[in-house]
C-alpha cells in the first residue's frame, strides 16, 4: 500500500474520530467538574471549538511523520483559509453594541405593533426575521446577532432545558436555510453560484421562497410551542445588556459606520488580504470611540475559526470517499444523502466537492445545495455560522455545555419541515 493511499485511510480515520469527539465533548466537560487534578485538559477537551483544531494538528502531525515536514508545510498552504477568517471578521463586527443595538431596536418597534405579548413577538422575530436577514448581512452575522438577543432577552433567563434545547435546534435549521435568498450570504451556495451561474434571481426564484416559508413555520409552531413559558417570563426585570448598555444613544454616524465595515467586508469576502486590512481600520475606530462599545468578541471569534480551519484541514483529506459517494446518487437520495452528511461535515465542503462532479444535471445541482442547507442544523459542525451560536450560548446551559444529541434530537422537527418545503414545494 503505497504512502498517499495509507494516509487517505488515516486522515479518514482521524476525521471520524473527530467527529466522535464532538460527540463526546459533554463528557469531557464532566470529567473536568469532577477532577481535581486535570481538570484543565479535560475542559480543554470539551471545548467543541478546539476538537476540529487539535484533530487537524494530529493530522499535520502524522503527515509530517509519514513524509517530511516539507510535505505537511505544503499540505497546509494548499487549502483554502478564507471562510474561517472571513467568519470570524464577520463575528466581531456583527458582535458590536451599535450593530446589536440598531437590530434589536428594529425588532422590538415590530414587535411593539404585532398584537402579541411583547416577549412571544421578539422571541417569533428573533426566529425568524434575523435568520432571513442574514441573506443580506450573511449567516454568520445573523447566527451572531440571533444568539446574542435571544441570549440577553431569554436564556439569561429561568427558561426550561428543554426550550433552550429545541430554540438552539430552530435557530440553528433556520439560520441554515436562512440565507439562501441571495447568492452571497450562505456558505454553501457561495461555494458553487460562480461556478453554476446562480445570481440572485435565481435564489429567490428556486430556494428563496421555500426557505421563508420553513423559516416562518419553524419559528411559528415554536412559539406557539412555548406561549406559556414566554408569557410567564418578567418583562419588567429584563437582563437586556444591549439595552442596559445603550442608555446613552448611539449616533446614527457611529451605527452606519458600523454597517459600513460589516458592508465591504462581504463585498470583499473572497479577498481575505482586503476583508483582513478593512478589520484592523475596524479595530483602530472602536478604540477612537470606546464609549459606544462593549467588549469586542475576539477570543469567541477566534475559537470559531480555530474549529473551521480545523475542519478545512481534515477536510482536505476526505475527497476521495464523498466525491464518489455523491456521484452515484439520483437526485431524491442526493437530496437527503446531502442532508444526511451534512451532519457529519461542513455543508460549504460537501457543496464545494460536489461541484467538482461533472455532469451533474440542474436538478441534481438543487438537491445538492437544498439538501446541504436542510441539515445544516443537525449538529454543530453541520454549518459554518453553527460554532458562533454555540460559543455565545454553551454558558447557559447545564453545566456550561451543549448536548451533541440534545441539539441533533431538538433540529429533527425543524429540519424535517424544511426537507418538506425544498423537495415537495
Amino acid at each position: 500500500m503505497n504512502t498517499e493511499l495509507m494516509l487517505q485511510y488515516c486522515a479518514a480515520g482521524i476525521f471520524a474520530l473527530a467527529v466522535l469527539h464532538t460527540f463526546s465533548t459533554k463528557y469531557f466537560l464532566h470529567l473536568a467538574h469532577q477532577s481535581q487534578h486535570h481538570a484543565g485538559l479535560w475542559h480543554l477537551l470539551g471545548e467543541v471549538e478546539v476538537v476540529f483544531g487539535f484533530w487537524a494538528c494530529v493530522l499535520v502531525l502524522l503527515i509530517s511523520a509519514m513524509t517530511d515536514q516539507k510535505a505537511a508545510i505544503h499540505y497546509l498552504e494548499a487549502q483554502n483559509f478564507t471562510e474561517p477568517l472571513f467568519v470570524f471578521v464577520i463575528l466581531v463586527i456583527a458582535g458590536t453594541r451599535p450593530v446589536l443595538w440598531f437590530v434589536q431596536s428594529m425588532v422590538s418597534r415590530i414587535a411593539r405593533v404585532m398584537p402579541l405579548n411583547s416577549q412571544i413577538a421578539s422571541y417569533f422575530l428573533c426566529l425568524s426575521l434575523v435568520p432571513l436577514f442574514g441573506s443580506f448581512i450573511t449567516e454568520p452575522a445573523a447566527m451572531t446577532l440571533a444568539a446574542l438577543m435571544l441570549r440577553d432577552r431569554f436564556f439569561s433567563k429561568a427558561i426550561p432545558e428543554k426550550m433552550k434545547y429545541m430554540t438552539l435546534g430552530v435557530l440553528f435549521v433556520n439560520v441554515s436555510i436562512g440565507g439562501v435568498l441571495t447568492s452571497f450570504a450562505a456558505p454553501p451556495v457561495l461555494m458553487v453560484a460562480e461556478k453554476w451561474g446562480w445570481d440572485i434571481a435565481f435564489m429567490m426564484q428556486n430556494f428563496g421562497w421555500r426557505a421563508a416559508i420553513a423559516v416562518f413555520v419553524n419559528a411559528l409552531w415554536l412559539t406557539v410551542f412555548f406561549r406559556r413559558e414566554l408569557c410567564a417570563l418578567d418583562q419588567t426585570g429584563s437582563n437586556d445588556s444591549v439595552e442596559q448598555g445603550t442608555k446613552t444613544s448611539i449616533p446614527l454616524s457611529v451605527v452606519a459606520i458600523h454597517f459600513l465595515f460589516l458592508a465591504t467586508t462581504v463585498w470583499f469576502a473572497h479577498y481575505p488580504v482586503v476583508f483582513l486590512g478593512l478589520f484592523l481600520f475596524f479595530l483602530g475606530f472602536t478604540e477612537a470611540y470606546q464609549q459606544f462599545q462593549d467588549r469586542l468578541m475576539l477570543r469567541e471569534g477566534l475559537l470559531v475559526a480555530f474549529f473551521l480551519a480545523g475542519l478545512v484541514v481534515l477536510g482536505g483529506k476526505q475527497e476521495w470517499w464523498l466525491q464518489p459517494i455523491l456521484a452515484g446518487m439520483n437526485t431524491t437520495v442526493l437530496f437527503f444523502g446531502a442532508t444526511g452528511l451534512t451532519a457529519i461535515t461542513d455543508n460549504a465542503a460537501l457543496t464545494y466537492l460536489g461541484s467538482l462532479v461533472n455532469g451533474l444535471s440542474d436538478s441534481a445541482k438543487y438537491a445538492l445545495v437544498a439538501g446541504a442547507v436542510t441539515g445544516g442544523g443537525l449538529t454543530v459542525i453541520a454549518n459554518a455560522p453553527n460554532p458562533a451560536g454555540y460559543a455565545i450560548l454553551k454558558d447557559y446551559f447545564h453545566e456550561n455545555a451543549i448536548s451533541p444529541g440534545g441539539l441533533f434530537l431538538s433540529a429533527l422537527i425543524p429540519t424535517a419541515i424544511a426537507a418538506v418545503c425544498f423537495r415537495f414545494f
